[in-house]
């Protein structure tokens, strides 16, 4: 199967250049259909704290900070910030001038209207938000366009928390009467203002034209449009009745064969194995380092990716400051030695691992390549098959269900967020595979974005991880649109999360 699949691969890799992009159109309306819906409209529900839910949120809300493509905080709503010495006030100077798509002024009052109603939210909103509420311990208003966060406790992760959806500024108009959720008027200061919602279907949005940040090839109007199958999504361009879609990755050869100019955004996004070491198997280093070299990370990649995915066992894309290409040298693929390893566990005669398996036919696909993988080496997965929604089965009290389970990991705000849910101990009913892991987390957070030390902290997490096998990275996964060619242009890849920022995306004249 890997070998057929590669084949295919490499027809995909072989598909014509994309041609040059045409000149933008601001009266053009893009039609985006992706692969994730929301629910409601409102930053602070749990739904969209999924970071593969938030394209459309982006367009509607700014947030105090703005995350540029790499991650880093830069000005947004907010033009500066300064932090105290003890990292136990956050001082921001708010950017004058801005308004609320129904006209009301965004000041200092809407700033502390948005935080008092996270904080009392409190677990009713999504993680994302209660992660950086949590932290907050007053709100101080120092002047018509200042204010301060007293915290907790001392933090540095503010800038990159408030650059997400706790950062989303809703109009303190829409908060009357206690709106949550679906009940809620989606009125921000971004780029689009709402026209029409329908829940898990689409959200029709038209250009704010008095968005502070002008632009003269912004759109007329922005539709996302929600559809589960990837095969109607290409061919919604095919009919054009979209100007972009999300398309699977095996879609590529398709794709480029019909004529259509195929772009892969690389993110901060993986096929990730999680690992539970509460369980006697998968508690023995040596088995995880087993996995790590039965795993043929390149044909996977090349099989499953069609040309959009790259070997990794990292978190972080290539292009992140906190990849480190040595590591990818620690596990090359080696059979031998991984029944070796396998033995040296304590197993001579072979182990069984349960893979609790979420029901979609991607994961499955990726599922049963690893199984064959890891029979050749005696480890035996047998697949514990669940819906998708069913994967919080995996993190609940020790000892949990499943050995191992496979998702897909997307983008954080603040890259020290990686850390904390994918392998701190705080996040894991288990614990952390290393006694190294969690005080390293609490060290960087009580730093400075800009502090060096940071930085070097974050690497180390990302060797310990590795080294430790606290989590088995596969693959990257990577965004991947089609659309005609010429027809879209400014669509970066975004690594802060799982989506993309259409923002500032174009549409070419003669488009739809």
């Amino acid at each position: 199967m890997i070998r057929a699949l590669i084949a295919a691969a490499a027809l995909a890799i072989a598909a014509p250049a994309i041609a040059a992009d045409k000149p933008a159109d601001p009266k053009a309306t893009l039609i985006y259909f992706d692969a994730v819906s929301n629910q409601t409209l409102d930053p602070r529900e749990p739904q969209n704290n999924s970071s593969f839910a938030q394209g459309t949120l982006m367009a509607i809300y700014d947030a105090l900070v703005r995350l540029d493509a790499s991650g880093e905080p830069t000005p947004g709503l907010a033009l500066s910030w300064e932090y105290s010495p003890d990292l136990t006030q956050f001082d921001m100077i708010l950017r004058p001038g801005v308004t609320f798509h129904d006209g009301s002024k965004f000041d200092t009052a809407a700033v502390v209207a948005n935080l008092e109603r996270s904080t009392a939210l409190g677990n009713r909103a999504g993680n994302a938000t209660f992660e950086a509420t949590s932290q907050i311990a007053a709100i101080e208003v120092l002047g018509d366009n200042k204010i301060r966060l007293k915290l907790k406790a001392p933090s540095g992760q503010m800038p990159y928390l408030l650059g997400g959806q706790a950062g989303m500024m809703i109009a303190p108009t829409a908060l009357a009467d206690n709106a949550f959720g679906a009940a809620l008027k989606p009125v921000g200061t971004g780029p689009y203002r709402v026209r029409a919602f329908d829940s898990n279907v689409r959200t029709t949005t038209v250009r704010f034209d008095g968005y502070w940040e002008k632009s003269t090839t912004r759109p007329a109007a922005f539709e996302h449009h929600f559809a589960s199958d990837a095969r109607a999504r290409l061919n919604a361009v095919r009919s054009g009745q979209a100007s972009l879609a999300l398309i699977e990755p095996r879609q590529i050869a398709e794709a480029k064969a019909a004529g259509f100019a195929v772009q892969v955004n690389e993110k901060n996004s993986t096929w990730e194995i999680g690992v539970n070491t509460s369980h006697e198997n998968l508690g023995k280093l040596k088995l995880r380092q087993a996995i790590m070299h039965a795993t043929d990370r390149q044909a996977l990649a090349e099989a499953l990716g069609f040309g959009a995915s790259k070997p990794t066992v990292q978190y972080f894309a290539s292009s992140s400051p906190y990849f480190q290409p040595e590591l990818e040298k620690l596990f090359p693929y080696d059979p031998a030695k991984a029944k070796q390893l396998v033995k040296e566990a304590g197993y001579p005669n072979g182990v069984d691992i349960s893979w609790l398996l979420l029901n979609t036919n991607e994961y499955k696909n990726i599922a049963e390549a690893m199984q064959g993988m890891l029979a050749e080496v005696g480890i035996r997965v047998k697949f514990d098959v669940v819906d998708v929604s069913q994967y919080t089965l995996f993190r609940r009290p020790a000892p949990g269900r499943g050995d191992v389970l496979m998702v897909r990991w997307g983008g954080r705000p603040d890259p020290l967020q990686t850390f904390q849910e994918g392998i701190g101990g705080a996040a894991l009913p288990w614990g952390a595979a290393s006694a190294e892991i969690d005080p390293l987390i609490a060290q960087a957070r009580g730093m400075a974005p800009g502090d060096p030390l940071r930085k070097e902290i974050m690497l180390r997490l990302g060797r310990i991880a590795t080294e430790q096998v606290a989590h088995v990275t596969l693959m990257t996964r990577s965004n991947v649109y089609a659309y005609k060619p010429g027809c879209i242009g400014k669509l970066p890849a975004y690594l802060p999360t799982g989506n993309d920022r259409i923002n500032d995306t174009e549409v070419g004249i003669g488009c739809k």
